[in-house]
Formats: C-alpha cells, structure tokens, sequence
C-alpha cells in the first residue's frame, strides 16, 4: 500500500489496477524484455534462416561445420527469454549504469549468458549489423501491437454496452434538445445508436491499421549488412524476418529510425474515439442532470461530503478527465514522433517512454464509461413529461404540412405562435382547425400528432445499425 501511495503519477497509484494489463507491455521491465526478444529473435534468424555464422566460422577454419552449426540446438538461446525475470531486466539496467546505454546493455547481458552457456562461437553474433533503433523501433511496435489487442477488447466492450442500450430503449420517444433547448423528439435508443456507430467507425480502423517496423542500420541503407555479405538480397531479408517472422508490415525506406507513421495513425484513431467518448460521456452527464436517466445505488457510496441526497455521475465524469489528458498525450506523441533531425536525434526516445501513460490514461476513460453504463436506467416519467410540456415540438411538422398544401407563411405564421412560448394542445388544434387549404382528413392527422410520436424514423435507424453490423460481421 505504501508504494501505491507514494506514487508520483497516478497510473501506478490510485488507478494501478485499472491499468494493469498495460503494466507488462509499457514498463521499463517491458521494454527491456522486448528488446531481449528482438535480440534473440534476430540471432535465431541468422543462425537458422541465413546461416551467416556458419560462412563466418568456415572462413575461420574452425573445425565447427556449416551443417554443425545449423543445427545448433536453439532451446539454451530460447530459455534466456522464457526464462526471463524482472532480476534479469535489473541485472540488464545495472549494466547500463556502466555502458550509459540501454540497448547495449542489453547487448552485453544475452552475450554473458551465451557465454555461460559455453556458445562462445556466436556471441558476437548478437546485435548483427544493427542499430540501437533496429532493436528499440521493432520492440516499441511489438508492444504497440499488444496494447492495441487490450485497447480494442475494452472499446469492444464499450460498443456492445452502448448497443445493448440502444435496443432496449429505441421505442423510448425523446425530446431533442439543439443549442440546449427543446427540439424535434429522437428516441432514446437511436441517441445511443449514433454513438455506437461513432466508435465502431474508429474501432474499425484501430483493428485494420498496420504495425511497422524497420531493420535496415544505422542510416537505412543496409550499408554494414552489404559490405560483409554482398551476395544476399538484405531487402528481401528484412521483409522475410519483420513480416514473416515477428508479424509486423515492413518499413523499407527510413533513416535511422521508424518514422513513425503508423503509429501517428494509430494514435489520431485513438484521439477521434477518445473524443467520442468525451462527448458520449457529456451527453450522459447532461440527461442524468435532467433527470431523463436514474443512476443505481450502490450501499455505501456517498455523493458529497455535505449534501446526502446526491448521486453524481462520476465514472462519466472521471473517464471525461482521463480521455482528456490521453487526447493530450496522443497528439503529442502523433505529431513529435514523426519528426527527428537529419538521420537521428534522441527527441523521440523520451517521448516514446511515455506511450504506456497514453494508453493508460485512455484505458481508464473507456473502463469508466462503461462502468457509467451499468448504472443507469431510464426515467420514462421525466422524459414522457417534457414531451408532454413541449407541444411546440409539432411547430416543425405543421409548418412543413402547411408548405405542402398552399398555405400563406407558414413558417412565420407559427414563430408567431409558438417562439419563446409554451402552448398546450388546445392552441395547436386551433391553429389547425383555422387552416383554410389543408384538407380535412390530413386536418385530423395534424391534431393526431403528439410528441411523443412524432419520432420519424427513428427506431427504423436502430434497425438498420444493426443490420449493418450483421451484414458487415457474414463480409468479415
């Protein structure tokens, strides 16, 4: 409890266990298990897939065969990473406390346990014509890959919860509200079917957006891979290795870092849902404080320190804050990252050490929503009452029925009448009972109309969303 308490942000603090499925992807400890992945990874491949260090050792005369060698048992160099433990990674940052270098510390810690292992003859196979950005860059995009996985299984979560209410309430007829004032009925179940389908949009784009990464030395040219081994197509090598290997799109013409692209979109599609939650997570504040949506009660809680009648809507207004500070973190990192002067600087290193807060904060926004959305249950009273109290509402469908049928100012006729005024029914069945040029029948379908249901098509739209997304689902 302590170190909970004495943490500086509140990601490993207060909210630790909302966000704890990121701790292992974007911490420190994280990142250094990466780059021993990557590291191992890429020593696997040349050992195996291009067999480099078998034509080294050959020209060595080395008793040690081409065939001996690419058979090498791979399970000693496996273990360093299934073996891996938060000692290992402080073992990895006591090292770079000497070198003053992460990746090279990392460098130093596999190439002692090769050596422990008695593999001497491929210890300085390890870090083979890289970069610290080879190794850093395809580490960051693994775990970019991974936190994506929890970011759409929550936003996921987020659609389905605004969907399961969008079904159970899209015969709830609504009085819209434009600039904050009475407008044209909606249903409730269709106000939430446009948030869903909001979310989706960018939940979508989430899902399909591509992971890059590059493995191409110091400056992007493949420069030290070329001098030594002339004969092999590095191009096709690091495609092969990045796309078939690890699963990630293959970056061909960088300097000597990712720029980052990829990630920028990820991040903006992020922002636009992010946004989206915000202005979900308003609108739902905004009815509570109406009164259109009761919030359950939970024994115990309180509402305020002084007033005990309150209920607050705290988890829409806790995921508001959050998605506003992710929204800040997201543009910045979106924007810093692709820029870096000439080849390299080491702007974007820091930066990116904060992606996991990004993420973070963007967690809990979405955890909060949906947590906002188990609490609430429609008031069908107070929303029935201000339908009820807002005859003016047909002002809309009477004027557009006098324009159809010939009547003089019909628009003008009816501010008279209803702007800045309630009128009940009584003045309504007046006003049409006075028309002289619309028929008698489409008289009585005038004064028929309430409210309540003067809906359009409405609950037609829910249907059709989730038509969509069965059709969509049979494509897919």
């Amino acid at each position: 409890m302590e170190s909970l308490l004495n943490a500086l942000s509140p990601l490993d603090g207060r909210y630790r266990q909302m966000t704890a499925e990121l701790n292992d992807i974007f911490s420190e400890y994280g990142l250094i298990r990466q780059r021993v992945y990557v590291e191992l990874e890429w020593l696997k491949f040349i050992i195996k897939d291009l067999n480099l260090a078998s034509h080294f050792l050959q020209s060595k005369s080395t008793a040690q065969t081409s065939s001996d060698l690419s058979l090498l048992d791979l399970s000693k160099i496996e273990s360093i990473l299934n073996n891996f433990t938060p000692l290992d990674a402080k073992k990895i940052k006591e090292i770079e406390s000497i070198t003053n270098h992460d990746v090279k510390a990392v460098e130093y810690f596999i190439k002692e346990k090769l050596v422990d292992f008695g593999l001497f003859d491929i210890v300085e196979w390890v870090h083979f014509a890289c970069t610290s950005d080879d190794i850093n860059n395809i580490s960051y995009s693994l775990m970019v890959k991974q936190g994506r996985d929890v970011i759409v299984k929550y936003q996921s979560d987020l659609v389905k919860k605004i969907e399961e209410k969008a079904l159970e309430y899209k015969s709830i007829t609504m009085m819209g509200r434009t600039h904050g004032q009475p407008a044209t009925p909606t249903t409730v179940g269709k106000e939430f079917v446009n948030f869903a389908w909001r979310i989706k949009k960018e939940l979508d784009l989430l899902k399909g957006a591509s992971i890059e990464a590059k493995i191409n030395g110091a400056t992007g040219n493949y420069n030290a891979h070329q001098f030594v081994f002339p004969h092999i197509d590095w191009i096709e090598v690091s495609r092969r290795f990045l796309s078939d290997h690890l699963g990630l799109e293959p970056l061909l013409f960088t300097t000597q870092i990712n720029p980052n692209s990829y990630l920028s979109f990820i991040l903006h599609t992020m922002v636009r849902s992010a946004a989206i939650t915000v202005d979900f997570d308003r609108d739902m504040w905004g009815y509570i404080s109406l009164g259109y949506f009761k919030q359950r009660l939970k024994k115990g809680e309180t509402g305020s320190s002084t007033m005990p009648h309150k209920v607050n809507p705290i988890d829409f207004e806790n995921s508001e804050g959050n998605m506003g500070l992710a929204i800040s973190m997201m543009e910045h990192l979106a924007v810093k990252l692709q820029k870096s002067r000439f080849q390299r600087d080491l702007s974007d290193s820091t930066v990116l050490r904060s992606l996991g807060s990004a993420f973070g904060y963007y967690l809990i926004g979405i955890k909060n929503a949906i947590k906002g959305i188990g609490k609430i249950e429609v008031n069908v009273d107070a929303i029935a009452k201000d339908l009820e109290e807002n005859q003016e509402l047909l002002a809309e469908p009477f004027q557009t029925a006098m324009r159809v049928y010939g009547e003089p100012n019909p628009y003008e006729r009816l501010k008279e009448l209803t702007r800045g005024q309630k009128i009940g029914k009584k003045e309504l069945d007046r006003f049409v009972t006075s028309l002289e040029k619309v028929p008698e029948d489409f008289k009585q379908k005038m004064k028929s109309l309430t409210p309540s249901s003067y809906t359009g098509l409405a609950e037609k739209l829910v249907d059709q969303y989730f038509k969509l997304q069965i059709l969509n689902s049979k494509r897919a």
